[in-house]
C-alpha cells in the first residue's frame, strides 16, 4: 500500500513540474499522461479551502465587497470571466495572477497580507488542467449512509465506528492501540457519562466480573443513572448561554434555573432528539402545550438583558434577536450566520436576505428588550410563566388571610373614627361652619337637617365619608396603626410575589411584527420587508409547514436536512473524544477543516436519524466501540504520524471539565451533596467577588454564601452571575455567547485553584478523614486516598512515594500544632476532634496532593 502511495506521488510530482515548465496552453502527451495515472484532486478537500481563505472575501457572494465584478465562488462565473479556462492553465487569468511578479498584478495582492505557498499554487494549476471541476460543499449535502470499508483486523472492530477508523488507520499504516485496563475504563465512562468516580467497591466489582457483556452492562448502568441528565445538561448550558442572572452592571437575577431542571430531566427522559429540538425552538407553540412545553422554549430566553438606565429598549430587542439566530444557527446548523446580520456572508451561500427572513420567526415575541423590575434582586422580561411552589402558595395564603383580617380590623376601626368625628362636627348641637370641607359639603351642613331633603342627607353622608377617608384618616394613622396595617401587609405580599415567586421567561409569538432588512445591521436603517423562510441554499420549508418557529424546528429535523444530524453527532463525538470529527464544532461551513473522517460522520449521523434521534443509543454505540476502549498512551512514532489523534489510534486524553474536577473533589471527599434539580446554590467564592457591581445603593451585591448542605452540590447547581462567573471554574463559557466547542489552557491559575481554593482543601481534609475512619495503617490510608480519587490501586513506586511525602508532611505538623489546626479549620464542614491534628493534617496535605496530580485531573 504504501509503495503504491509513493508511485502515485511519484507520478503527481512528474507532471506538476511538467505544469511548470510547459510554454503553451495544451497538454504533452506525457502530461496528459501523468495527469490520467495520478490522483485526481477533490474540490472540497484540496481546493476549497485555498480559495475561501485567499479570494472569496473579494471574488465571492457578497456584492458588496466584490472586486472586478469577479466570481470566483461559482464555476460558471469564474469561466465567463476567463478566470479559468478548464483544462487549459496557462490560458488561465487565475494562474497569471497568482505566478505574477508584479506586485500591481499579483494576486492575492500584497497588501490583503494572504500569500499562497508554491504547493497551493501547484495544485491550483493542477486543478485546472484537471477540468476545474467545482462540488458542493460536502456539509451542504445531505449525508447518506456510506458502505462500512473492508479491514483486514476484522477481529478488532466491535462495530461500524471501528470499521471505518481502522480502515483509516490501516491505509496510513497504523495499528490501533491495546484496550485500556478495567479501572481506566470505569473511570472515563464514570467521567463521560455522569461526571462523578466510581466508588472503590464499583472498581472492585467491574475488574472482577466475568461476564462478557460486562463493560455494556456498566454502559447501560451508567446511561440510567438520574446523574446523566446532569453530565449531558453541561455543554448544552454552554450552547443556551445559561445564566441565572441578566448581565450587564445592573445584572438582575432571573429563575431560568427552571429551565435547567427542565433540560436535565429531558436528558435523562431520552427524549428523542427531534422532539428536544421541536420543544427547546417551539414548545410554545406546540398544539396544546403544556406547561413544560413552553418552559422548554425558554433556551431562545437564556441571553442578556439590559436594564441599565441608558439602554434604548427597541436596540435591544435587535439584540436579542440577532443572538437568537446566532444561537440557533451555531447549535443546529453549525454554521457562523452572524456575518449575514449586516452584509451577505463572505464565504458561505448565505445572504443578508436569507438571515433575516429566518430572523422573522423570532420577531413575534411580546417583549420590550430590557427587562422588568419586580424586586432588587429579580428582573424579568416578559412574556414569562408564573409557577408557585407550594411554599409559595402556602406563604401568600398566610398574608391574604393576615390581609383579610386587617382589612376587617381596620374597616371597625375606621368606621368609630369617622362616627366620633360625624359627631364632632355637630357637637354643640347646632349646624357647623364646614371649615375645611368642601362647599357643596359646607352648604349642607350648615342648612338645618330637618330642612335637608332625603337626596341631600345622603350627599352630605357619602361626601364626609369621602373626605374623612380621603383627608382626615390619613392622619389618624399614627395614633391609629390599625388604619395603616392594611398597607404594611399588602406591601409585604408585593415584595414577596416579586422576590420569591418563580417567574421563567418563555417564547411566544403573541406579537408579530413586520421584518426588514436592516442596512449594516443597523435597526434604524430598514430597507426591504422580508418574510420567514429558511435559507435558500438549504433544502426549502416542506409545503403547507407552519411559517414560523414551530416549522423551522420541524425543518431542522427533516430527512433530507443536511447539517442538524451532523452537526449533533459531531458534538456527541467531541465529548466522548475531546475533538469533534468536524474540529470546528460551531462551523461546519465553507471554512471549516474537511473532516479527516467524512465517511464516518455520515455514516453515524444516518444511524442518529434512523435510529429514532435517540442521544443514549449514540452514546451507547460511541462509548461501546473499539476505538473509544483503547488505552490513551501515546506512542512516540504515534506522536509524530499523528499529534492530535485525529485518525484515533488511541483513546484522548484531557483534562476534564473544572465543573467536573469541583465534583470530582467533592465527591470522593464524601461531602458532595446528590440531590438533583432546584435552586441555584452559592458555595465558595472568594470575599466580595461581586463587590465592583456594588457602584449604586439600587441593591446589595454582597455574596450570599451558602451553608450545610448546598456548599457541597454539584456545580452544575451553582449561582453563575453572567458579569462574574464562579472564580473556581476555569476554562469555561462566559454565558454570554452561545458556544459549542471549549477551550483548554493551562495556567498558574488553575493550579492555584486546585491547591488553594477552600473547596479543595476541605475535600482534602474530609478525604483524610475519610481514609483514616477507614483504615488503620498509614499505608492503607493512603491506598485508600488513592484509590477514592484514581479509581486504582497505587502500584508500590506510587505508594512509595506518598509515604515519602506523609512522613515529611508529618514531621512538620507534629512541630506546628497551630499550623495543623489552621489547615483543618478550612471549610464549613465539622472534623473529628477525635483524630490526632498533626496525622490529619499530614494526610489532608498528601491527600490535597493526590486530588493534584496529573492523572487525578485527567480524563485517561
Amino acid at each position: 500500500m504504501r509503495a503504491e502511495r509513493r508511485r502515485a506521488a511519484g507520478k503527481s510530482l512528474l507532471f506538476l513540474v511538467a505544469l511548470m515548465l510547459q510554454g503553451g496552453a495544451a497538454l504533452s502527451a506525457f502530461e496528459s499522461r501523468a495527469l490520467a495515472e495520478s490522483p485526481a484532486l477533490d474540490f472540497n478537500r484540496d481546493i476549497r479551502p485555498i480559495l475561501a481563505e485567499n479570494c472569496f472575501y473579494c471574488h465571492g457572494q457578497d456584492a458588496n465587497k466584490r472586486q472586478a465584478d469577479l466570481r470566483l465562488d461559482i464555476r460558471d462565473a469564474a469561466i465567463e470571466s476567463g478566470a479559468i479556462v478548464p483544462n487549459e492553465p496557462r490560458a488561465s487569468e487565475l494562474v497569471t495572477r497568482i505566478n505574477a511578479t508584479n506586485p500591481k498584478e499579483l494576486m492575492p495582492p500584497p497588501k490583503s497580507n494572504r500569500r499562497l505557498t508554491p504547493e497551493q499554487k501547484q495544485r491550483l494549476e493542477r486543478w485546472i488542467a484537471e477540468g476545474a471541476h467545482y462540488a458542493p460543499h460536502w456539509a451542504f449535502v445531505a449525508p447518506r449512509r456510506p458502505a462500512e470499508p473492508a479491514v483486514k483486523n476484522t477481529r478488532w472492530a466491535r462495530n461500524p465506528i471501528d470499521r471505518f477508523v481502522l480502515a483509516k488507520l490501516e491505509a496510513e499504516g497504523l495499528s490501533p492501540s491495546p484496550e485500556a485496563d478495567r479501572p481506566t475504563l470505569i473511570k472515563r465512562l464514570s467521567i463521560d457519562l455522569i461526571g462523578l468516580p466510581p466508588t472503590p467497591a464499583e472498581v472492585d466489582a467491574f475488574v472482577a466480573d466475568t461476564d462478557p457483556k460486562a463493560y455494556e452492562n456498566l454502559v447501560d448502568r451508567l446511561l440510567a443513572s438520574p446523574h446523566y441528565g446532569e453530565r449531558m445538561a453541561l455543554p448544552w448550558l454552554d450552547a443556551a448561554r445559561y445564566a441565572d442572572s441578566n448581565g450587564f452592571q445592573q445584572d438582575g437575577d432571573t429563575w431560568q434555573w427552571i429551565w435547567r431542571d427542565w433540560l436535565v430531566k429531558a436528558l435523562n427522559d431520552d427524549m428523542p432528539f427531534d422532539q428536544f429540538t421541536i420543544r427547546l425552538l417551539a414548545g410554545d407553540l406546540l398544539p396544546s402545550a403544556t406547561a413544560e412545553d413552553k418552559i422548554a422554549s425558554g433556551f431562545n430566553r437564556n441571553h442578556l438583558l439590559n436594564g441599565e438606565g441608558g439602554a434604548i429598549p427597541e436596540e435591544q430587542r435587535w439584540v436579542n434577536l440577532f443572538d437568537r439566530v446566532d444561537t440557533t444557527s451555531t447549535t443546529w446548523l453549525g454554521l457562523t450566520m452572524a456575518c449575514a446580520q449586516c452584509h451577505d456572508h463572505k464565504f458561505d451561500p448565505m445572504t443578508q436576505k436569507d438571515y433575516y427572513s429566518l430572523l422573522d420567526a423570532f420577531n413575534r415575541v411580546p417583549e420590550s428588550g430590557t427587562p422588568q423590575f419586580f424586586s432588587s434582586r429579580i428582573r424579568v422580561a416578559s412574556p414569562f410563566i408564573e409557577l408557585p411552589t407550594a411554599e409559595n402558595r402556602a406563604r401568600i395564603a398566610e398574608f391574604e388571610e393576615r390581609l383579610k383580617q386587617a382589612e376587617a380590623e381596620r374597616k371597625l376601626a375606621a368606621d368609630s373614627a369617622f362616627e366620633g368625628w360625624r359627631l364632632g362636627l355637630l357637637a354643640d348641637g347646632k349646624p357647623a361652619d364646614g371649615k375645611g370641607l368642601p362647599d357643596s359639603l359646607a352648604s349642607l351642613l350648615r342648612k338645618p337637617e330637618g330642612q335637608r331633603s332625603e337626596i341631600e342627607k345622603k350627599a352630605l353622608d357619602a361626601g364626609l365619608r369621602k373626605h374623612f377617608d380621603d383627608r382626615v384618616r390619613p392622619a389618624l394613622a399614627a395614633s391609629l396603626p390599625v388604619l395603616s396595617k392594611v398597607d404594611v401587609i399588602r406591601k409585604q405580599l408585593d415584595a414577596y410575589r416579586g422576590d420569591q415567586l418563580p417567574r421563567v421567561m418563555i417564547m411566544s409569538d403573541a406579537r408579530p411584527r413586520k421584518t426588514t432588512i436592516l442596512s449594516r445591521g443597523e435597526y434604524l436603517k430598514p430597507t426591504v420587508p422580508v418574510s420567514f423562510a429558511t435559507p435558500a441554499f438549504l433544502p426549502p420549508l416542506p409545503a403547507g409547514a407552519p411559517a414560523n418557529r414551530l416549522g423551522l424546528a420541524r425543518w431542522l429535523v427533516m430527512p433530507e436536512h443536511p447539517l442538524t444530524a451532523r452537526v449533533q453527532v459531531n458534538r456527541l463525538w467531541q465529548q466522548a473524544f475531546g475533538t469533534g470529527i468536524v474540529k470546528t464544532a460551531e462551523d461546519f461551513g465553507v471554512q471549516s477543516e474537511p473532516p479527516v473522517h467524512g465517511a464516518l460522520l455520515d455514516w453515524l449521523a444516518v444511524e442518529f436519524r434512523e435510529r429514532g434521534w435517540g442521544m443514549k443509543a449514540m452514546h451507547r454505540l460511541i462509548v461501546t466501540s473499539a476505538t473509544y476502549r483503547q488505552s490513551s498512551r501515546a506512542t512516540p512514532a504515534g506522536l509524530t504520524r499523528d499529534a492530535e489523534n485525529r485518525l484515533y489510534a488511541r483513546a484522548s486524553r484531557f483534562r476534564m471539565p473544572s465543573l467536573i474536577l469541583r465534583d470530582w473533589a467533592l465527591a470522593s471527599s464524601g461531602l458532595i451533596d446528590l440531590e438533583i434539580g432546584g435552586r441555584p446554590v452559592y458555595p465558595y467564592q472568594p470575599d466580595a467577588i461581586w463587590e465592583a457591581l456594588a457602584i449604586t445603593k439600587e441593591r446589595d451585591f454582597t455574596y450570599p454564601a451558602s451553608s450545610g448542605k448546598d456548599l457541597y452540590r454539584r456545580s452544575l447547581y451553582t449561582f453563575w452571575r453572567r458579569t462574574v462567573g464562579p472564580a473556581n471554574m476555569f476554562d469555561t463559557s462566559n454565558r454570554q455567547t452561545c458556544r459549542v466547542r471549549s477551550a483548554t489552557t493551562s495556567t498558574p491559575l488553575h493550579a492555584l485553584t486546585t491547591l488553594n481554593d477552600p473547596t479543595w482543601v476541605e475535600a482534602a481534609r474530609a478525604l483524610a478523614e475519610r481514609s483514616m475512619r477507614a483504615a488503620k495503617s498509614v499505608d492503607d490510608r493512603l491506598a485508600t486516598a488513592f484509590r477514592l480519587v484514581m479509581c486504582r490501586k497505587p502500584t508500590g513506586l506510587d505508594l512509595a512515594i506518598l509515604r515519602r511525602a506523609y512522613a515529611r508532611q508529618a514531621e512538620i505538623y507534629a512541630k506546628d500544632r497551630a499550623a495543623a489546626k489552621a489547615l483543618l479549620g478550612v471549610g464549613e464542614s465539622g472534623r473529628d476532634e477525635g483524630l490526632d491534628p498533626a496525622e490529619h493534617a499530614a494526610l489532608a496535605a498528601v491527600c490535597l496532593a493526590i486530588l493534584n496530580l496529573d492523572e487525578a485531573l485527567t480524563r485517561e
